[in-house]
Protein backbone atom coordinates (compact mmCIF):
# COMPACT_ATOMS: atom_id res chain seq x y z
CA UNK A 1 0.00 0.00 0.00
CA UNK A 2 1.55 3.30 -1.11
CA UNK A 3 0.26 5.25 1.91
CA UNK A 4 1.99 3.00 4.45
CA UNK A 5 5.31 2.90 2.62
CA UNK A 6 5.43 6.49 1.47
CA UNK A 7 8.18 7.41 3.90
CA UNK A 8 10.53 5.26 1.80
CA UNK A 9 9.54 6.72 -1.56
CA UNK A 10 11.21 9.76 -3.08
CA UNK A 11 8.60 12.47 -3.81
CA UNK A 12 9.92 13.18 -7.30
CA UNK A 13 9.91 9.50 -8.30
CA UNK A 14 6.39 9.15 -6.93
CA UNK A 15 5.09 12.05 -9.04
CA UNK A 16 6.89 10.87 -12.17
CA UNK A 17 5.62 7.34 -11.60
CA UNK A 18 2.09 8.62 -11.20
CA UNK A 19 2.35 10.51 -14.48
CA UNK A 20 3.73 7.45 -16.28
CA UNK A 21 0.91 5.27 -14.98
CA UNK A 22 -1.74 7.73 -16.16
CA UNK A 23 -2.52 9.19 -12.71
CA UNK A 24 -2.77 12.97 -12.22
CA UNK A 25 0.75 14.17 -11.49
CA UNK A 26 -0.68 17.13 -9.57
CA UNK A 27 -2.31 14.87 -6.98
CA UNK A 28 -1.47 16.04 -3.44
CA UNK A 29 1.37 14.07 -1.89
CA UNK A 30 0.96 12.77 1.66
CA UNK A 31 3.37 13.87 4.39
CA UNK A 32 6.52 11.78 4.27
CA UNK A 33 7.34 10.32 7.67
CA UNK A 34 8.56 7.10 9.23
CA UNK A 35 5.81 4.52 9.67
CA UNK A 36 4.06 4.16 13.02
CA UNK A 37 2.65 6.51 15.61
CA UNK A 38 4.34 8.83 18.08
CA UNK A 39 2.12 11.37 19.84
CA UNK A 40 3.11 14.45 21.81
CA UNK A 41 0.26 16.26 23.53
CA UNK A 42 -0.05 20.02 23.19
CA UNK A 43 -2.56 22.62 24.31
CA UNK A 44 -4.10 25.02 21.83
CA UNK A 45 -4.19 28.44 23.49
CA UNK A 46 -7.69 29.09 22.15
CA UNK A 47 -8.96 26.84 24.96
CA UNK A 48 -8.35 29.85 27.21
CA UNK A 49 -9.68 32.41 24.75
CA UNK A 50 -11.85 34.38 27.19
CA UNK A 51 -9.32 34.86 30.02
CA UNK A 52 -6.57 35.60 27.49
CA UNK A 53 -8.76 38.17 25.73
CA UNK A 54 -9.83 39.72 29.04
CA UNK A 55 -6.24 40.09 30.22
CA UNK A 56 -6.79 37.75 33.17
CA UNK A 57 -4.21 35.34 31.75
CA UNK A 58 -1.05 35.72 29.66
CA UNK A 59 0.72 33.30 27.36
CA UNK A 60 3.42 33.08 30.02
CA UNK A 61 0.79 31.96 32.52
CA UNK A 62 -0.39 29.40 30.00
CA UNK A 63 3.14 28.01 29.70
CA UNK A 64 3.09 27.46 33.46
CA UNK A 65 -0.33 25.78 33.21
CA UNK A 66 1.00 23.43 30.54
CA UNK A 67 4.02 22.59 32.67
CA UNK A 68 1.88 21.82 35.73
CA UNK A 69 -0.27 19.46 33.67
CA UNK A 70 2.68 17.86 31.87
CA UNK A 71 1.81 18.85 28.34
CA UNK A 72 4.62 18.46 25.84
CA UNK A 73 3.92 21.75 24.09
CA UNK A 74 1.84 24.89 23.72
CA UNK A 75 0.27 25.98 20.44
CA UNK A 76 0.46 29.72 21.07
CA UNK A 77 -2.12 31.36 18.80
CA UNK A 78 -1.02 34.77 17.54
CA UNK A 79 -4.15 36.57 18.75
CA UNK A 80 -2.84 36.55 22.32
CA UNK A 81 0.54 38.15 21.66
CA UNK A 82 0.82 41.88 22.44
CA UNK A 83 0.09 44.08 19.43
CA UNK A 84 -1.49 41.39 17.23
CA UNK A 85 -1.90 41.46 14.23
CA UNK A 86 1.51 43.17 14.28
CA UNK A 87 4.40 40.91 15.20
CA UNK A 88 5.43 41.17 18.86
CA UNK A 89 8.83 42.55 19.89
CA UNK A 90 11.70 40.06 19.85
CA UNK A 91 12.16 40.61 23.58
CA UNK A 92 8.67 39.21 24.20
CA UNK A 93 9.13 36.31 21.78
CA UNK A 94 12.42 35.20 23.31
CA UNK A 95 11.18 35.65 26.87
CA UNK A 96 8.23 33.34 26.15
CA UNK A 97 10.52 30.88 24.38
CA UNK A 98 12.86 30.77 27.37
CA UNK A 99 9.98 30.35 29.81
CA UNK A 100 8.78 27.35 27.83
CA UNK A 101 12.26 25.85 27.56
CA UNK A 102 13.10 26.00 31.26
CA UNK A 103 9.75 24.33 31.97
CA UNK A 104 10.45 21.47 29.58
CA UNK A 105 7.98 22.64 26.95
CA UNK A 106 8.08 23.24 23.22
CA UNK A 107 6.12 26.03 21.57
CA UNK A 108 5.06 23.84 18.68
CA UNK A 109 3.04 26.35 16.70
CA UNK A 110 1.26 29.64 16.35
CA UNK A 111 -1.54 30.88 14.11
CA UNK A 112 -3.16 33.88 12.49
CA UNK A 113 -6.60 34.88 11.21
CA UNK A 114 -6.22 35.57 7.50
CA UNK A 115 -8.52 35.54 4.48
CA UNK A 116 -7.21 34.56 1.04
CA UNK A 117 -10.68 34.52 -0.56
CA UNK A 118 -10.72 38.32 -0.84
CA UNK A 119 -11.32 39.50 -4.39
CA UNK A 120 -9.18 42.61 -4.09
CA UNK A 121 -5.57 41.74 -4.90
CA UNK A 122 -4.16 44.52 -2.73
CA UNK A 123 -6.05 43.25 0.28
CA UNK A 124 -4.95 39.66 -0.40
CA UNK A 125 -1.39 40.96 -0.56
CA UNK A 126 -1.81 42.42 2.92
CA UNK A 127 -3.03 39.03 4.15
CA UNK A 128 0.07 37.39 2.68
CA UNK A 129 2.28 39.90 4.51
CA UNK A 130 0.43 39.06 7.74
CA UNK A 131 1.20 35.36 7.31
CA UNK A 132 4.83 36.06 6.39
CA UNK A 133 5.33 38.26 9.45
CA UNK A 134 4.06 35.47 11.67
CA UNK A 135 6.13 32.84 9.89
CA UNK A 136 9.08 34.88 11.12
CA UNK A 137 7.61 34.91 14.64
CA UNK A 138 7.15 31.13 14.50
CA UNK A 139 10.77 30.68 13.45
CA UNK A 140 11.98 32.84 16.35
CA UNK A 141 9.81 30.82 18.76
CA UNK A 142 11.27 27.58 17.43
CA UNK A 143 7.77 26.57 16.34
CA UNK A 144 7.60 24.10 13.48
CA UNK A 145 4.17 25.10 12.17
CA UNK A 146 1.93 28.11 11.64
CA UNK A 147 -1.83 27.73 11.29
CA UNK A 148 -3.57 29.78 8.61
CA UNK A 149 -7.11 29.87 7.25
CA UNK A 150 -8.11 29.67 3.61
CA UNK A 151 -10.74 32.34 4.19
CA UNK A 152 -14.42 33.05 4.49
CA UNK A 153 -17.27 31.35 2.64
CA UNK A 154 -17.90 32.68 -0.84
CA UNK A 155 -21.33 33.53 -2.24
CA UNK A 156 -22.65 33.45 -5.83
CA UNK A 157 -21.71 34.61 -8.36
CA UNK A 158 -18.35 33.77 -6.81
CA UNK A 159 -17.51 30.08 -6.46
CA UNK A 160 -15.11 27.73 -4.71
CA UNK A 161 -13.19 27.19 -7.95
CA UNK A 162 -12.78 30.90 -8.70
CA UNK A 163 -11.73 31.66 -5.13
CA UNK A 164 -9.23 28.80 -5.11
CA UNK A 165 -7.71 30.02 -8.37
CA UNK A 166 -7.13 33.54 -7.06
CA UNK A 167 -5.81 32.35 -3.69
CA UNK A 168 -3.35 29.83 -5.15
CA UNK A 169 -0.51 32.37 -5.65
CA UNK A 170 -0.89 33.39 -1.99
CA UNK A 171 -0.75 29.77 -0.85
CA UNK A 172 2.38 29.11 -2.89
CA UNK A 173 4.07 32.32 -1.72
CA UNK A 174 3.43 31.53 1.94
CA UNK A 175 4.60 27.93 1.56
CA UNK A 176 7.81 29.14 -0.09
CA UNK A 177 8.37 31.68 2.69
CA UNK A 178 7.75 28.95 5.27
CA UNK A 179 10.39 26.81 3.58
CA UNK A 180 12.88 29.70 3.74
CA UNK A 181 12.32 29.99 7.50
CA UNK A 182 11.91 26.31 8.37
CA UNK A 183 8.20 26.64 9.26
CA UNK A 184 5.44 24.44 7.83
CA UNK A 185 2.25 26.27 6.83
CA UNK A 186 -0.88 24.40 7.94
CA UNK A 187 -4.30 25.32 6.60
CA UNK A 188 -7.13 24.61 9.04
CA UNK A 189 -10.38 23.12 7.77
CA UNK A 190 -12.52 25.58 9.65
CA UNK A 191 -16.03 25.07 8.23
CA UNK A 192 -15.90 28.38 6.39
CA UNK A 193 -14.31 28.31 2.91
CA UNK A 194 -13.13 24.77 3.68
CA UNK A 195 -16.01 22.61 4.84
CA UNK A 196 -14.96 19.14 3.69
CA UNK A 197 -11.89 16.94 3.39
CA UNK A 198 -12.14 17.06 -0.41
CA UNK A 199 -12.07 20.87 -0.46
CA UNK A 200 -9.15 20.94 1.96
CA UNK A 201 -7.16 18.49 -0.16
CA UNK A 202 -7.77 20.71 -3.20
CA UNK A 203 -6.12 23.59 -1.34
CA UNK A 204 -3.15 21.38 -0.40
CA UNK A 205 -2.89 20.34 -4.04
CA UNK A 206 -2.92 24.00 -5.12
CA UNK A 207 -0.12 24.93 -2.71
CA UNK A 208 1.95 22.02 -4.08
CA UNK A 209 4.65 22.11 -1.41
CA UNK A 210 6.01 19.73 1.19
CA UNK A 211 6.02 22.80 3.45
CA UNK A 212 2.22 23.00 3.32
CA UNK A 213 -0.21 20.66 5.08
CA UNK A 214 -3.41 20.58 7.10
CA UNK A 215 -4.18 21.39 10.70
CA UNK A 216 -6.81 18.71 11.17
CA UNK A 217 -9.74 20.28 13.03
CA UNK A 218 -11.99 17.39 14.05
CA UNK A 219 -14.79 19.69 15.19
CA UNK A 220 -15.25 21.49 11.87
CA UNK A 221 -16.00 18.51 9.60
CA UNK A 222 -19.76 18.94 9.57
CA UNK A 223 -20.92 17.96 6.09
CA UNK A 224 -20.25 14.19 6.12
CA UNK A 225 -19.26 11.46 8.57
CA UNK A 226 -16.53 13.23 10.57
CA UNK A 227 -14.47 10.10 11.13
CA UNK A 228 -14.39 9.27 7.45
CA UNK A 229 -13.31 12.86 6.81
CA UNK A 230 -10.60 12.64 9.47
CA UNK A 231 -9.27 9.50 7.82
CA UNK A 232 -9.10 11.25 4.43
CA UNK A 233 -7.17 14.18 5.89
CA UNK A 234 -4.81 12.21 8.12
CA UNK A 235 -2.15 11.66 5.40
CA UNK A 236 -1.78 15.45 5.04
CA UNK A 237 -1.90 16.35 8.76
CA UNK A 238 1.01 18.29 10.23
CA UNK A 239 -0.90 19.33 13.36
CA UNK A 240 -4.37 18.98 14.89
CA UNK A 241 -7.16 20.56 16.83
CA UNK A 242 -8.53 17.62 18.77
CA UNK A 243 -11.79 18.89 20.21
CA UNK A 244 -14.34 17.54 22.68
CA UNK A 245 -17.09 17.37 20.06
CA UNK A 246 -17.65 16.44 16.43
CA UNK A 247 -20.77 17.11 14.37
CA UNK A 248 -23.35 14.69 12.98
CA UNK A 249 -26.26 16.09 10.98
CA UNK A 250 -25.92 19.57 12.39
CA UNK A 251 -25.67 18.34 15.97
CA UNK A 252 -22.62 18.36 18.23
CA UNK A 253 -21.84 15.03 19.90
CA UNK A 254 -18.89 13.94 22.09
CA UNK A 255 -15.80 12.98 20.11
CA UNK A 256 -15.19 9.25 20.01
CA UNK A 257 -11.54 9.44 21.02
CA UNK A 258 -11.12 5.69 20.70
CA UNK A 259 -12.19 5.88 17.06
CA UNK A 260 -9.83 8.79 16.40
CA UNK A 261 -6.98 6.77 17.90
CA UNK A 262 -7.87 3.79 15.71
CA UNK A 263 -7.71 6.01 12.62
CA UNK A 264 -4.32 7.35 13.67
CA UNK A 265 -3.00 3.87 14.48
CA UNK A 266 -4.06 2.59 11.06
CA UNK A 267 -2.69 5.51 9.08
CA UNK A 268 0.27 6.48 11.21
CA UNK A 269 1.09 9.90 12.62
CA UNK A 270 4.15 11.27 14.35
CA UNK A 271 3.96 14.71 15.87
CA UNK A 272 2.06 17.04 18.11
CA UNK A 273 -1.61 16.48 18.90
CA UNK A 274 -2.93 19.78 20.32
CA UNK A 275 -6.22 19.56 22.22
CA UNK A 276 -8.75 22.38 22.32
CA UNK A 277 -11.79 22.82 24.55
CA UNK A 278 -14.57 25.22 23.60
CA UNK A 279 -17.86 26.54 24.90
CA UNK A 280 -19.13 27.33 28.36
CA UNK A 281 -17.26 26.34 31.48
CA UNK A 282 -13.98 27.05 33.20
CA UNK A 283 -11.03 25.96 31.03
CA UNK A 284 -9.04 25.37 34.20
CA UNK A 285 -11.46 22.50 34.79
CA UNK A 286 -12.38 21.52 31.23
CA UNK A 287 -8.85 21.22 29.88
CA UNK A 288 -7.52 18.86 32.60
CA UNK A 289 -10.66 16.70 32.30
CA UNK A 290 -10.34 16.38 28.53
CA UNK A 291 -6.58 15.85 28.82
CA UNK A 292 -7.18 12.97 31.23
CA UNK A 293 -9.36 11.15 28.68
CA UNK A 294 -6.97 11.81 25.80
CA UNK A 295 -3.94 10.73 27.80
CA UNK A 296 -5.62 7.53 28.97
CA UNK A 297 -6.38 6.47 25.40
CA UNK A 298 -3.20 7.59 23.70
CA UNK A 299 -0.95 6.24 26.41
CA UNK A 300 1.12 9.39 26.86
CA UNK A 301 2.78 9.80 30.24
CA UNK A 302 1.45 12.25 32.80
Amino acid sequence: MVMKKFGLIDRRRFVLGAAASGLAAAAPVPVRRVEGTKIKLALNAYSFNRPLRDGKLTLGDLVDFCARHNFDALDATGYYFPGYPDAPPDEYIYSLKRRAFVNGLTINGTGVRNDFTLMDGTRRGAEVRLVKNWIEVAAKLGAGVIRIFAGQRVKPPDSFGRALKRMTPALKECAAYGREHGVIVAVQNHNNFLKTAAETIQVIQAADSEWFGVMLDVGSLRQHDPYEEIEKLLPYAVSWQLKEEVWYGGKAVPTDLKRVKQIIDRGGYRGFLPIETLGAGDPNVKVPNFLKHVRALFGTSA
